[in-house]
């Protein structure tokens, strides 16, 4: 019984080293792909469009209606301390510091990080992967770059996006809602809020974008080595489960170790 324990443990710690050190190898190839050339600037901009355009509206309802929470939350807050002049403050430094290059890599991890998990899942399936390296195309330079690249662009845009839109939802909210003087709301949004803490979201984004192109493309990449994730449709959509919720994960790991190193 203990020599089978013993198996067993060592099994999955084998398959779990070899996984690890598999998406590591994927990650630099990957990087090294957007820096080949020929560079694939139509599939760039396709890429631009499908991670970023096509991801706004899900973004706008998501940081208008956050703001409005975080200005009914903190009002009712502040007012028991006599502060609610700092409304603008506080809403303003959670979406900039936290909320916004969070929440942002959260939906764009299940509006298109979905999409690619699933997208480079099915090729695996289908051997187009195994084609494209047959006639000598490398994979990462033409599949994966882009998406790479586009996510790194796309993500600090959509967080700026998202963090305009939430502050104007915070001030619907406390200013046309609930009363707060409309110059005391941007006074104190004005005094608090210093460019760090606009680099610190667009260092997190950057961050946050890299992580979900790299464990949703990797996971689909790697569909057919992956344990119980099976064959055909049923695999790919265990393993897009996987990713979304594995990339979530991560984001919210990243987002303590990025606060932790840069405050």
């Amino acid at each position: 019984m203990i020599l089978e324990s013993l198996e067993r443990l060592g099994d999955w710690a084998t398959y779990w080293l070899g996984d690890i050190g598999r998406m590591g190898r994927f990650l630099g190839a990957a990087v090294r792909g957007v820096f080949r050339p020929p560079f694939r600037f139509r599939a760039l901009l396709g890429q631009l469009r499908e991670i970023g355009a096509n991801s706004i509206g899900v973004i706008f309802f998501t940081a208008l209606f956050t703001g409005m929470v975080l200005g009914l939350q903190g009002y009712y807050t502040l007012r028991k301390f006599g502060s609610e002049g700092m409304l603008g403050s506080a809403v303003a430094l959670s979406l900039l510091r936290e909320l916004g290059p969070v929440l942002t890599a959260l939906m764009v991890t299940g509006r298109a990080g979905s999409a690619m998990c699933a997208e480079v899942g099915i090729m695996r399936n289908s051997e187009q992967l195994d084609a494209l390296e047959c006639m000598a195309v490398d994979p990462f330079r033409y599949l994966i770059a882009p998406k790479l690249l586009a996510t790194v662009i796309a993500m600090p845009a959509l967080t700026m996006i998202f963090n305009v839109v939430g502050i104007f939802g915070g001030y619907i909210a406390g200013v046309e809602l609930l009363g707060v003087s409309s110059g005391a709301f941007m006074s104190g949004m004005e005094g608090s809020v210093v460019d760090r803490d606009i680099v610190m979201g667009l260092v997190k984004a950057v961050v946050f974008g890299v992580v979900v192109v790299w464990v949703c493309t990797g996971r689909g990449y790697f569909v057919h080595r992956i344990r119980g994730a099976g064959f055909g449709a049923e695999g790919v959509s265990r393993i897009t489960t996987q990713a979304v919720v594995i990339s979530s994960i991560s984001v919210l790991v990243w987002d303590y170790i990025l606060t932790a190193v840069l405050l």
